[in-house]
């Protein structure tokens, strides 16, 4: 399934759910990246961070990986850290994930 950007909102505000409920820092996602040819970009500010994400012609996988991996990189986690919360932030993304069913 091919990025788009309503899944991509989508899946930046469950993300932002699952980060605040791990009691991590929540970035701002954008899209696509300031920098030509990048795939992920992270931007530190004093009050925060954005990551920025390439979505065009990329599967969502890859985009919610570059979202998490993000995450992950703004709040500094150590690889043991990151390695425990990293499970729960990409479920947070999976498309579906606290989707009602269809009638």
């Amino acid at each position: 399934m091919e990025a788009g950007a309503l899944l991509f909102s989508q899946a930046a505000r469950r993300l932002g759910a699952a980060t605040r409920a791990a009691a991590l820092t929540v970035p701002a996602f954008r899209c696509p990246p300031r920098v030509a040819g990048a795939l992920r970009t992270i931007r530190r500010y004093p009050g925060g961070a954005v990551v920025a994400v390439r979505l065009q012609g990329r599967p969502f996988s890859e985009v919610a990986s570059d979202m998490v991996e993000g995450v992950l990189a703004v709040n500094r986690l150590e690889e043991a850290a990151a390695a425990g919360i990293r499970p729960l932030l990409r479920q947070a993304v999976e498309p579906g994930v606290d989707q009602p069913a269809a009638a």
